[in-house]
């Protein structure tokens, strides 16, 4: 079976095509465009791209799966009005993806779309409870509960990016001091500049890192620690068996990962962190383009 993918997020947006079944994938074509204009202008050149690779191999389509970042309706496969896609709000995406390929589209939100990537292929391999943490652009959650994904009555549980954790701080999803404004490529740049009075991102910030300075290592423990913070919200309330976060942190794992483990035991139940594990999400950059065929090629 042969599907298409298209992975929307506020830096970038992709089309995938690839063969998927018996838990496997394997991928055929893609194409990446930047996330400017208006939504047309950077879906359009992304269905066309779809079109030409599946004609040149003679395929028709069986399915399409959309990643998008929230809040959106997956049931009616609208697009809402997410903070770091602002020119896609209110856009029903499933409908116009259907008319432009010919082929049934599904839409979820990137978080849980990546949540049954690592789930199914990646580091959640093998856990029944497992929350899925997009720390990129944005921070999202995707839900894996008693091993089915958990999308909420409206399709907007995991939006955890809008807990707040102090009362001032970084702007993410809106609020001040919220877990995206601390946690999240747009709110570590707030953070730095709040800290240094300097410019700088997630990637300088790395950089520095590596270079041994130590102001910027400690500054990601600092973050480490305010995401540790978070997770404790998470793992008291859910009780999962592993926590997988991908993006910054899997980038930047060896500054993050100590902070946030005693941040989470600072704040967590003792007994919620029995047999915890935070891990790095395995699937690396082409998560989205994994999640984008795990919604085309899941039933139900």
């Amino acid at each position: 079976m042969i599907y298409a993918g298209l992975d929307l997020g506020g830096t970038k947006c992709a089309a995938v095509l690839a063969e998927a079944g018996d838990g496997a994938i394997r991928f055929l074509a893609r194409k990446e465009v930047k996330t400017q204009g208006d939504w047309q202008d950077v879906v359009n050149p992304l269905a066309a791209f779809l079109l030409e690779e599946s004609a040149g191999r003679g395929v028709k389509l069986a399915g399409c799966g959309v990643s998008c970042g929230g809040p959106l309706d997956g049931q009616a496969g609208r697009i809402l009005n997410p903070p770091n896609l602002m020119r896609f709000e209110n856009v029903e995406i499933t409908a116009w993806a259907e008319q432009a390929l010919g082929c049934p589209a599904r839409l979820q939100n990137d978080a849980d779309a990546c949540a049954l990537a690592e789930w199914r292929f990646g580091a959640g391999q093998g856990t029944s409870n497992m929350i899925f943490l997009t720390f990129g652009t944005g921070l999202g959650a995707g839900l894996i509960l008693g091993g089915r994904l958990h999308t909420g009555a409206r399709n907007l549980a995991g939006e955890v990016g809008h807990i707040r954790l102090e009362p001032d701080g970084p702007v993410g999803y809106r609020k001040a001091g919220s877990f995206e404004g601390f946690c999240s490529g747009g709110g570590i740049r707030q953070f730095i500049a709040l800290r240094t009075g300097e410019a700088g991102d997630a990637r300088s910030l790395f950089n520095r890192a590596e270079q041994g300075d130590t102001a910027a290592i400690a500054l990601w423990r600092e973050i480490g620690l305010r995401f540790g913070r978070g997770l404790a919200v998470l793992v008291d309330i859910l009780n999962p068996e592993a926590v997988v976060a991908g993006s910054i942190f899997a980038r930047a794992h060896k500054y993050l990962y100590a902070a946030a483990m005693e941040g989470l035991a600072e704040e967590a139940l003792p007994e919620s962190l029995h047999g915890f594990r935070l891990l790095p999400a395995a699937l690396g950059d082409r998560i989205g383009d994994y999640a984008a065929i795990a919604i085309a090629a899941t039933d139900g």
